[in-house]
């Protein structure tokens, strides 16, 4: 009997860093996501595959009984799945176990939480604890994996998170796309930028707090862009970064707002010009990968 798990990708629309400090932020899932599946095996130990939204085999894995590497197409990812699976505790050690990621590997939709969710509904542990033990991060990608909607996400202590599904579905959502930057974003070394301030962040977790439900109620398309502007400006100027509209589409006519990890993966575009005149403009600039929203989140 074949068992069988989904995770959802995610989208981070707003709090950016300061949800590990205690911001509530806005959080999508998304269509995309990754699936695994578990067979029984008549040999001992796990036989692994990864396979990618193009059908092709990325990574293959052969685990003794003890989770010792026999043999890898890749030991870098190798030895960091090895580390996964030692931290889950999983106790089916004959079986062949295949994920299947369906968006890109470089989209940033969270090929690693969904890997994390997947594997702590096989094994039946806190994925959030998994999480913890191995790639750390606020968890919100967690949150996002199992959910059926939009979330607002908050940590309230060290270990311990308020999630909250929520109605979002604008009536403006026809006027927002998502585009994204061809380049990959390490959230990790941005994670540890934004742990290095040493400013006083109060003020500006009860902004992004403040913003976070002004624009879920925001009923007007103008509305929504004011407020995600403000939350831009708001981040960039914490991080000392360039906002990405000044760096490639100051001519755009709309908003542009990065989500995540600033400087690569998605961003969000609002705008009410017609959808052919915004693919025209950003693949134009060399960004071809656009999705609306309806293509998009869940």
């Amino acid at each position: 009997m074949t068992q069988t798990y989904h995770a959802n990708g995610k989208l981070l629309l707003t709090g950016e860093y300061f949800i590990l400090d205690g911001a509530v932020g806005l959080a999508l899932p998304t269509k995309f996501g990754q699936s695994l599946s578990v067979e029984a095996s008549a040999e001992k130990g796990i036989f692994w595959k990864s396979i990618d939204h193009e059908n092709k085999v990325w990574l293959e894995v052969q685990f003794s009984e003890s989770l010792e590497i026999i043999s890898t197409s890749n030991n870098g990812i190798a030895e960091t799945l090895q580390n996964i699976l030692l931290k889950s505790q999983i106790s089916n050690l004959k079986s062949q176990i295949t994920t299947i990621l369906d968006f890109p590997n470089d989209w940033g939709l969270g090929s690693s939480s969904t890997l994390i969710s997947l594997l702590a509904q096989y094994a039946n542990v806190d994925p959030y604890e998994l999480l913890a033990k191995t790639f750390g991060g606020s968890g919100y990608d967690i949150a996002c994996a199992t959910a059926i909607s939009a979330i607002t996400y908050q940590l309230t202590t060290h270990d311990s998170r308020l999630t909250t599904a929520i109605n979002f579905q604008p009536s403006f959502s026809n006027h927002l796309y998502f585009v994204h930057l061809n380049q990959k974003q390490n959230s990790r070394e941005g994670i540890q930028h934004y742990k290095n301030l040493t400013i006083d962040k109060t003020e500006y977790i009860e902004q992004i707090s403040e913003i976070t439900q002004k624009l879920i109620h925001a009923n007007e398309l103008d509305e929504f862009c004011y407020y995600l502007e403000v939350h831009e400006n708001i981040v960039g100027n914490v991080l000392n970064l360039r906002k990405v509209k000044e760096i490639y589409f100051s001519d755009f006519p709309g908003t542009v707002k990065s989500l995540g990890a600033w400087g690569g993966d998605f961003i969000l575009v609002a705008s009410d010009e017609s959808p052919e005149m915004i693919t025209r403009y950003f693949q134009q600039k060399g960004f071809s990968t656009i999705l609306s929203y309806k293509d998009m989140i869940l």
